[in-house]
């Protein structure tokens, strides 16, 4: 006697998958301050492993201390960079005399313009702004708490940060043979293949992303530095690291770079530098993001502006930055599974359409 296969409705199906992710998501949302720091641990890990490798066989380190060489060279390579940053700020907080001057002159000049613009007297105007003033100073208490809260929760997540990598590498063997143990050995080499491609393509992505930073930070440097705009090497520095930022970075930078040239020059320097901003991020936007980064994690803009707005909704502005890296793994899971084909291939590009149109022509 045959016995019948039962197959659920799609509405079912459906129905299980979205109460999963609901599920997901909420345990997700509850679990940020370990599963935040885990993931840039992570990523972290993956960008050292050669650099721990390196000490481990070579110089005959031991694993505990190639890894732990490994994130001190991460945390030199990051204090760097804030150095760099800090000492450009250091310059601008020394020229406050003149930039208090030159701030009063264009709030006079952005007050004859409102007046002349709105009809609204220069009273009124210093009115609204006392207001205000007083208002911030009588909530200057609380602030300055939440300041003083925020800069201590933000120096822990980093220091879970640079623990949950250390472990992970260190303990990288144990965890690589455990994932492939919880798998049937028939499926093993899929599983190998799927760890080593999502190696290989974060890796190359970060690596990518500090290198695309790199280059737009020059770039508007220089572009600052031939325009005449005072503090060009800040603002280029500005550019160049909320150049990180998928999409929201550039309006960030655009505000702040604005803001300094107004706040240190002219409005027609500010818009120069405005209109300067806006050009080399369409620059990176069509040549170097897809030449440098986007060959290395072929996902279309659809799929990445939904992960990062999701991921803002999860995580905030860490979820941000991990929104393309989960993305990526979950492509490299999709492709490699035959069930899940159809949305590794939903995730990816231009490249993947043009690679099945060819494939179906072949087999035609």
């Amino acid at each position: 006697m045959a016995v019948k296969k039962i197959t659920q409705p799609f509405y079912e199906k459906l129905a299980m998958v979205l109460v999963g992710l609901i599920a997901l998501g909420y345990l997700v949302i509850l679990a940020k301050d370990v599963f935040d720091p885990l993931m840039f641990g992570f990523l972290f890990a993956i960008l050292l492993l050669p650099v721990s490798n390196f000490f481990e066989r070579k110089c005959r380190l031991p694993r505990s201390l190639s890894s732990l060489v490994s994130i001190l060279l991460l945390v030199g390579f990051i204090f760097g960079i804030g150095y760099l940053v800090g000492s450009q700020i250091s310059n601008l907080a020394d020229d406050w005399p003149q930039l208090k001057t030159q701030i009063s002159e264009s709030v006079v000049n952005l007050q004859s313009w409102v007046s002349g613009a709105f009809h609204i007297n220069a009273d009124k105007q210093m009115t609204y702004v006392d207001n205000t003033t007083k208002k911030l100073l009588a909530s200057g208490t609380s602030v300055l708490g939440t300041t003083f809260g925020a800069i201590s929760s933000l120096m822990l997540f980093y220091a879970f940060i640079m623990i949950f990598t250390f472990f992970i590498l260190f303990y990288r063997r144990l965890l690589f043979r455990f994932i492939v143990w919880v798998f049937n050995e028939d499926n093993k080499s899929i599983v190998v293949d799927i760890m080593q491609n999502i190696q290989s393509i974060l890796r190359q992505y970060i690596l990518g992303l500090l290198l695309e930073m790199g280059i737009v930070a020059v770039v508007a440097c220089s572009v600052f530095w031939i325009i005449g705009i005072k503090y060009a090497v800040l603002l280029g520095l500005i550019v160049g690291l909320f150049n990180i930022i998928p999409y929201i970075g550039i309006f960030t930078a655009l505000l702040l770079s604005s803001l300094i040239t107004f706040a240190t020059g002219s409005i027609e320097h500010a818009l120069i530098v405005a209109v300067s901003v806006i050009c080399i991020h369409a620059i990176d936007a069509n040549l170097l993001l897809p030449t440098i980064v986007g060959s290395k994690v072929r996902l279309n803009a659809l799929i990445t502006f939904l992960g990062i707005v999701f991921g803002e909704m999860i995580w905030g502005l860490s979820g941000m930055f991990l929104s393309i890296p989960v993305i990526a793994i979950l492509k490299i899971i999709f492709d490699r599974i035959e069930s899940l084909k159809p949305w590794g291939f939903l995730m990816g590009g231009e490249y993947e359409y043009k690679k099945s149109a060819e494939e179906d022509m072949k087999t035609e």
